[in-house]
């Protein structure tokens, strides 16, 4: 780690000449031909994507957005050679519990705007004071403010949390929880590992099945969780082309993003149509039209579009390498952390609705298998750190792919709540439910 801890003051302050450069690519946009009869079936119609992209120049209030996100105090510190900007909203109770929340793709700080308030002053927002938090929102590397990436590696995920962890010891706060879906929710697994004896508990949303693994067999499966294998599978088939792409050639695509913003808009708004709460029929029906602007022009005006497809590429090499190191283990009979993983197991990245987008999680292999520095299956020649594992809490929502018989078949983990409603982004899409969750079961850690 560098040796710089300050932690600087930081401000949104786009500058004109970038919100008249976007306006005017806007308005020069070279849009292709909608063939007759189709739809989403073959990514975002162009007709919706004419009328997001309008409003985009033409009625949303970049400025009005910039003076919500600057009400939250944000910081930048700079840790092992690399820039991390983040969020830090300390709660008015003395006895609040820090917390650390980490976003995934194609996500960023901004999803959690709104449990902020429930989380740290609950006393304000109708709830028990005894389950206030200090709040701590970072920006992965190559996300958002967290950029420039100034070196390869950061999309290695427990170098990410080690760098989390580094944080936490920065703001003061030897123990602390954590919390965190798709990517965040690796980081989130590894955490403990990152940071030994500091994590008192760790909570993950939708710990999806390895995208590139076999299908899930229906065989046995009802209700909820036969209609999520059924998702899973379906998607497994015609919905991966976004992580084929940035996990094989995300320089090829980073031209296209960084250049036109209705590509980068195309680009995220597919994901949050995918992904949201099933009975959705648009991303607007599920988040906010403002609130989804946000998160896209965050992605245009730093550049994350192109960097958080390198942190995606860097983060699946690392979990192709890892899983073939713990295949060859389990093979000769030196076990390893993937050993006896069932087929179809899920993996702690907290999914994407359709199969993830990251590989990480803890070391039991319920939910996957983390990445250590050298990007290989742990530390040493495959070992994962004999640290105790703090108690676990999973959230399950609507659009969800996790089935607890295949994520937890041995029914350890000691928080799981399935609800009716949201998906991927809980914290945009039902943030009433996740500050519940996350309420209820971080008292085990108090």
């Amino acid at each position: 780690m560098t040796n710089n801890t300050d932690i600087r003051p930081f401000r949104v302050d786009i500058p004109q000449t970038e919100l008249d450069d976007l306006h005017d690519r806007l308005n020069r946009a070279r849009w292709p031909r909608q063939l007759g009869g189709t739809g989403w079936e073959r990514g975002v119609p162009v007709d919706y994507l004419k009328g997001l992209a309008d409003y985009w120049a033409d009625g949303f209030d970049w400025r009005a957005q910039e003076k919500t996100l600057n009400a939250y105090p944000q910081f930048v510190t700079t840790i092992d050679g690399q820039d991390i900007h983040f969020l830090h909203v300390r709660s008015p109770e003395p006895d609040a519990l820090p917390l650390i929340l980490s976003h995934g793709w194609p996500g960023s700080f901004v999803d959690f705007l709104d449990v902020i308030g429930p989380l740290t002053d609950p006393r304000a927002h109708g709830g028990d004071p005894a389950d206030a938090f200090h709040v701590v929102i970072p920006s992965l590397p190559g996300f958002g403010f967290s950029n420039p990436v100034r070196e390869p590696g950061w999309g290695n995920l427990f170098r990410v949390a080690a760098a989390f962890g580094e944080l936490m010891t920065r703001l003061g706060y030897e123990r602390f929880a954590a919390q965190g879906g798709d990517v965040g929710g690796g980081v989130t697994m590894l955490l403990p590992m990152a940071a030994p004896g500091r994590v008192l508990a760790t909570h993950v949303n939708g710990p999806s099945p390895y995208p590139f693994g076999p299908p899930i067999e229906l065989d046995g499966l009802s209700g909820a969780d036969r209609a999520r294998a059924e998702r899973f599978n379906a998607s497994r088939e015609d919905g991966l082309g976004y992580l084929h792409l940035q996990s094989t050639r995300p320089r090829t695509l980073a031209y296209g993003l960084n250049d036109s913003p209705i590509g980068q808009l195309a680009w995220i708004a597919e994901k949050f149509k995918e992904w949201t709460d099933p009975a959705a029929e648009l991303p607007e029906d599920a988040v906010d039209r403002d609130r989804l602007l946000t998160e896209v022009s965050l992605y245009w005006f730093t550049g994350s579009g192109a960097s958080s497809a390198d942190f995606l590429y860097e983060g699946m090499q690392a979990y192709r390498e890892m899983t073939a190191s713990s295949y060859n283990d389990a093979q000769s009979g030196d076990g390893g952390p993937g050993e006896g993983r069932s087929e179809g197991g899920q993996s702690g990245n907290g999914g994407s609705g359709s199969g993830g987008s990251e590989g990480g999680g803890s070391r039991d292999s319920r939910f996957g298998d983390g990445q250590s520095e050298d990007g290989g299956s742990g530390v040493e020649q495959g070992g994962w750190p004999d640290v105790p594992m703090p108690p676990q809490g999973v959230a399950v929502f609507a659009a969800d792919t996790t089935i607890r018989a295949i994520a937890d078949p041995a029914n350890t983990v000691g928080h799981w709540s399935e609800f009716d409603r949201g998906g991927h982004f809980p914290a945009l899409e039902t943030p009433d439910l996740l500050v519940g969750d996350l309420r209820e079961f971080f008292r085990v850690a108090r």
